[in-house]
């Protein structure tokens, strides 16, 4: 456990802390400082200095301005489900919670539109906006725990991401707070606009080293009507992965389309106590989750027929429809339970890689030859519509990957793959702690300087989340 080298500097300034959010929101005692050590990242523990949770844009200012005077690294957090470490307090220092920021300030039915703190859960806000007929689409797998902040931090996609887009495509305007403790506006909430450089998108998916969000302004749809699930099984992984591609050539747009391996669901229908409406059998290595919605059920039967009368061609078996939704339902816990199923499990180490869609089957094959070139095992899983492979490692002797020369080989090994299949090494997890070693694969120098001048023209001092995405000199 790595002992801060800002401690003294923190504790100086503790009641200057106390003043700005009171006693009873600023913790130093042991069990809260362990709490707040730790996201989902594998399993790496970086104890903050101390932990402030204030309340408006105003008191993270004022932490800002004197963290800023004194060099103090602040680490942003919202739930901490994040799976790259952009979360941890790897210096120590003030981790700074956004969990008090938890109102849904306004929900615009006129211009489908609502106005969000960072602390909001998304699944809340998703259930609040669809209780008016609208709809928030972007739905990463922890939804019922996540921070609307956090998915901004690391623009998150999940399953709707192949019709609908990710968590960029719906953020119109964000009030936030710089490392230096200015409150800015980072543009307007309008759906189109090209006044000046877009300060917005340049804050979705920074990961929380360019400014703390404060205030979110989201763009909502309609809530669709009706939609439609099924369940194929596949008697070849690679063959899987070619019939997703088949899907969208056939001119088809799935609401979803999840990839799970056998191996996985065998794991998470364990984990779940065998009660699942999956029948997991030997012969099957994968299954593919395909999901359609709109406002015309007679348009999204035709689909589903179509869809599964294309599937034949892949070899694959009988297909289930979801008869009702107690079965979607239990669909999709089977598939957002993966991750937590396999890590438990001992697949301990995540990686979040996304390729063109038609090159899948040339990622599940090479994993799996990676796999026996290095003696890992590998469980694959995750959003197949848009090309994104969650793919979860076990290895004898490894259950994390930051600096373990037992594992940077095998994974540096995978993410050429991925470069050379014409994509990158992270869809919606982000670079954060993990990831950053691995950087240099994707990106030359230039576009290292030019990454570097924009952190360093927001964060002049190199306080905030430092050290996450890429080292600033």
């Amino acid at each position: 456990m790595l002992i801060s080298k800002s401690k003294n500097k923190v504790l100086n300034c503790i009641n200057q802390f106390k003043q700005i959010v009171g006693d009873n929101y600023v913790f130093i005692d042991e069990e809260t400082l362990n709490n707040y050590a730790h996201d989902e990242t594998e399993n790496l523990h970086f104890l903050p200095d101390t932990v402030l949770k204030p309340k408006t844009a105003e008191e993270i200012s004022a932490i800002m301005k004197i963290c800023n005077t004194y060099k103090i690294p602040v680490t942003p957090r919202g739930a901490g489900t994040g799976l790259s470490g952009g979360a941890l307090p790897n210096l120590g220092g003030v981790l700074l919670s956004t969990e008090r920021l938890n109102t849904i300030i306004e929900i615009d039915e006129r211009n489908l539109q609502v106005t969000v703190e960072p602390g909001v859960i998304t699944e809340v806000l998703q259930n609040a906006v669809k209780e008016k007929g609208l709809f928030y689409p972007p739905d990463p797998s922890s939804r019922g725990s996540c921070f609307i902040g956090g998915n901004i931090a690391e623009n998150s996609g999940g399953p709707k991401a192949v019709k609908y887009g990710v968590v960029k495509d719906y953020v119109l305007n964000l009030q936030v707070v710089l490392p230096t403790g200015e409150i800015i506006w980072t543009g307007a909430n309008v759906l189109k606009n090209s006044t000046g450089y877009n300060l917005t998108q340049l804050m979705v998916g920074s990961e929380g080293t360019l400014g703390i969000v404060t205030k979110i302004v989201l763009k909502l749809l309609p809530h669709p009507k009706y939609d439609l699930l099924m369940l194929v099984p596949f008697n070849n992984l690679e063959k899987a992965g070619e019939a997703v591609s088949a899907i969208f050539r056939a001119g088809f747009t799935p609401s979803a389309l999840e990839l799970v391996e056998i191996d996985a669901l065998k794991i998470t229908s364990k984990m779940l106590g065998g009660n699942t409406v999956v029948p997991v059998t030997d012969e099957m290595e994968a299954h593919l989750i395909i999901e359609v919605d709109g406002n015309n059920m007679d348009v999204l039967m035709n689909e589903m027929e179509v869809i599964g009368e294309l599937l034949t061609q892949f070899d694959c078996g009988d297909i289930f429809f979801a008869d009702d939704a107690q079965q979607k339902a239990a669909l999709w816990i089977l598939r957002r339970r993966a991750a937590e199923a396999v890590k438990l499990d001992g697949y301990t180490i995540e990686e979040d890689t996304v390729v063109p869609r038609a090159e899948l089957p040339a990622l599940i094959k090479g994993v799996k030859q990676l796999g026996e070139q290095y003696s890992f095992k590998a469980v694959c899983y995750g959003h197949a519509g848009d090309g994104n492979l969650h793919i979860r490692i076990k290895k004898e002797g490894s259950v994390y990957s930051l600096n373990n020369p037992e594992i940077i080989p095998a994974l540096k090994a995978l993410f050429e793959l991925v470069k050379k299949l014409g994509g990158t090494i992270s869809g919606e997890h982000g670079i954060g702690l993990i990831q950053k070693e691995y950087m240099p694969v994707m990106f030359d120098d230039i576009s290292f300087q030019l990454m570097k001048g924009i952190k360093k023209t927001f964060d002049p001092n190199n306080i905030l989340n430092k050290g996450k995405i890429f080292d600033v000199d």
